[in-house]
């Protein structure tokens, strides 16, 4: 939520409501301004007034109350003219700071709502002091914190943040990450990024790892009792690590898995391009998470055995480093710029090691499937057109396959050549930044020399079967 300024002067302030550009959604209850960063899936996240530069974050976590307690600085330059600002989190906060000073704030429901007025281009540090239990909260019907008496891992989308820092919670405000997490000595903490140190006062010890600008669900940290291995394989430093808490032969076969990531990346370097981070690696929780996620340079896994289905995982969360993470989306609407170009990595590694080719799997889906089965019923590019409920629909896994099969049909329509050219060229102009459906079009149409509007309305656009012709990559 932003609130902007008509005016500021040392002797008063005067606010009027001034309704943003974009999607932003104005609250007849705050006369400040308009909230959220202007995503129409999630309206109150994020705040479109600040550009957060650095998060240094410090926090404690004790495992028996299951609280977590600490600190956080947030660096942020002011891009508009505002009486205040607002950040993502859902933990009871003690107090806040700006460049040293108290300033009042209060708390709605997952919004810390922060009084003070800076001019456009001002540099605020924000340092929140906070202390709760994660388990307690919920938001967007999201209740994402994984913990045991033994691990604790903060990994969840599309948000995790507002459970353990402070932060504006939306892809298009990436920043870079300092995480500091103090826990018995006796346990590893394992984050984002490099691990710089690990220091032990008394009965504690304090782990810090920092990591190049990332979205903020995309940072996590994980602590308990693991078997750690790094390497530097294909000149990229590895570190991975295993819970202890799973039985001796689930450790051994997750270690096993885990020590794949190199090759499996450097199989991936070869398609995509060059990997887009320092560092890579990947962690097995004990905990009963029932899904991988794609932090960026470490992505997390449950226990999932040693078949190929475990390998192709991999692969997936792995892709997310070009797609995703890297390349992060412009709006939620986008998620199939993520899920359906690590969908189709997944399918292109099992053509290219003896599983069935990418066109076989499109042609399988598109013949098995009416026109009237739900399979279709679905627009990939917005799958979440009501904008309620969006986190049910922007993981429903149509969007997964059927974005996998659209770059296929692609593939199909523009040749093997133009089509690489393409998935390279996305991972490497837009490195670093977030991206849209239209700007990916554009790049396809650039490289290929095509007008691929129809194509794009038929698979991307259009909640019902493509027509079964060569223009949508069919014939």
């Amino acid at each position: 939520m932003i609130r902007r300024l008509a005016a500021l002067a040392a002797a008063a302030l005067v606010v009027v409501p001034l309704v943003t550009s974009g999607a932003a959604v104005g609250r007849a209850d705050d006369p400040h301004g308009s909230a959220g960063i202007g995503d129409p899936y999630f309206p109150l996240d994020g705040n479109g007034g600040i550009d957060v530069r650095r998060y240094e974050i410090h926090d404690r976590y004790d495992f028996g109350s299951r609280k977590l307690s600490g600190w956080t600085k947030v660096s942020l330059t002011v891009t508009e003219d505002l009486s205040g600002f607002d950040l993502d989190f859902l933990l009871p906060v003690r107090s806040v700071t700006i460049d040293g000073d108290p300033v009042d704030f209060h708390q709605d429901a997952h919004e810390l709502v922060i009084e003070h007025a800076t001019l456009a281009g001002g540099s605020l540090d924000v340092v929140v002091r906070y202390a709760g239990k994660p388990s307690a909260y919920s938001y967007e019907g999201e209740s994402n914190w994984l913990a045991s008496d033994q691990e604790v891992v903060a990994m969840n989308q599309p948000h995790m943040a507002p459970w353990w820092f402070p932060s504006n919670d939306h892809p298009l405000d990436k920043a870079s990450m300092s995480i500091s997490i103090t826990v018995p000595k006796a346990n590893q903490v394992v984050a984002n990024g490099t691990r710089d140190q690990r220091t032990v006062h008394g009965d504690l010890a304090t782990t810090t790892w920092t990591a190049a600008p990332m979205v903020p669900y995309l940072a996590f940290f994980a602590a308990g009792r693991y078997t750690v291995a790094k390497s530097n394989e294909y000149g990229i430093p590895s570190y991975v690590a295993v819970s202890k808490a799973l039985k001796p032969a689930e450790q051994r076969t997750a270690m096993g898995l885990m020590k794949q990531t190199p090759k499996l990346l450097d199989w991936l370097t070869k398609q995509l391009g060059d990997y887009p981070f320092a560092t890579t690696g990947g962690l097995t929780t004990s905990l009963g998470v029932g899904f991988a996620l794609e932090n960026q340079t470490r992505p997390t896994y449950p226990y999932m055995g040693d078949g190929s289905g475990a390998v192709s995982t991999v692969v997936h969360e792995l892709a997310h480093q070009w797609f995703g993470d890297s390349v992060a989306l412009a709006g939620w609407k986008d998620i199939w710029l993520n899920e359906g170009f690590a969908t189709f990595m997944e399918d292109y590694y099992a053509e290219t090691h003896g599983g069935p080719g990418a066109n076989a799997r499109l042609h399988d889906a598109y013949d098995s499937r009416d026109a009237d089965d739900a399979f279709w019923n679905l627009e990939v590019a917005d799958p979440c057109p009501s904008h309620t409920r969006c986190v049910d629909r922007i993981f429903d896994g149509r969007v997964y396959q059927r974005g996998a099969l659209a770059l296929q049909a692609l593939r199909n329509v523009i040749g093997e050549t133009d089509f690489w050219d393409v998935l390279r060229t996305w991972a490497t102009t837009r490195r670093g930044g977030n991206g849209s459906t239209e700007q990916f079009q554009a790049v396809a149409e650039e490289k290929s020399g095509q007008d691929l509007d129809g194509f794009f309305d038929a698979w991307l656009h259009a909640a019902s079967k493509p027509a079964d012709t060569a223009a949508n990559g069919l014939g």
